[in-house]
C-alpha cells in the first residue's frame, strides 16, 4: 500500500454514478413490483452501502477508511430505459474515497441485475464513472 502517514487529514468526498440499461418491459416489471426476487431498488441500495464499507477487502492495496457518510440512490429512468445509481461517500482522512463510491455503484447495479435477471438477462451495466471528488492534495474534480 502507498504510505499515507505523512499526509494531512482533510474532509474528502466522492460521488460516482452508473446505469443498468434494460428493456422497457423489464423496467415496467420493476415499477409494477413484479420482479421475482422482490424490490431491487431497496436491496441494491443496501448492497451498495455495504460494498462501500468493505472496499478495502475487495480492492487490493486500498486503505481501510472510517467512512462518515454513505449515500446510495437508485432511480428508475424511462430515458435509459433502466436504473441510474449514484453513490456519495465522505470521510475525514488522509486518502480519498473514490474507490468506495465506485464500488458502491458497481455492487448496487450488480445487485439490481441479479434481482432482475429472471426477467431479462441482456441488461447492461454502463457508464460507471467518478463524477466528482473533493478534498485532498490534488483538489477538487468534476466531470465536464
Amino acid at each position: 500500500m502507498v504510505d499515507v502517514s505523512a499526509k494531512i487529514e482533510t474532509d474528502r468526498s466522492a460521488t460516482a454514478q452508473g446505469m443498468l440499461r434494460m428493456q422497457q418491459g423489464t423496467l415496467e416489471a420493476l415499477l409494477a413490483g413484479t420482479a421475482p426476487k422482490g424490490d431491487p431498488l431497496v436491496v441494491a441500495r443496501i448492497a451498495g452501502i455495504q460494498a462501500a464499507k468493505r472496499t478495502a477487502e475487495l480492492i487490493p492495496l486500498c486503505h481501510p477508511l472510517p467512512l462518515s457518510s454513505i449515500e446510495v440512490t437508485l432511480e428508475p429512468d424511462d430515458a435509459i430505459p433502466g436504473i441510474r445509481a449514484t453513490a456519495t461517500v465522505k470521510v475525514r482522512g488522509v486518502t480519498g474515497v473514490e474507490m468506495e463510491a465506485l464500488t458502491a455503484v458497481m455492487v448496487a447495479l450488480l445487485t439490481a441485475y441479479d434481482m432482475l435477471k429472471g426477467v431479462e438477462k441482456s441488461m447492461r451495466i454502463e457508464e460507471v464513472r467518478l463524477i466528482e471528488k473533493t478534498g485532498g492534495k490534488s483538489g477538487d474534480y468534476r466531470i465536464g
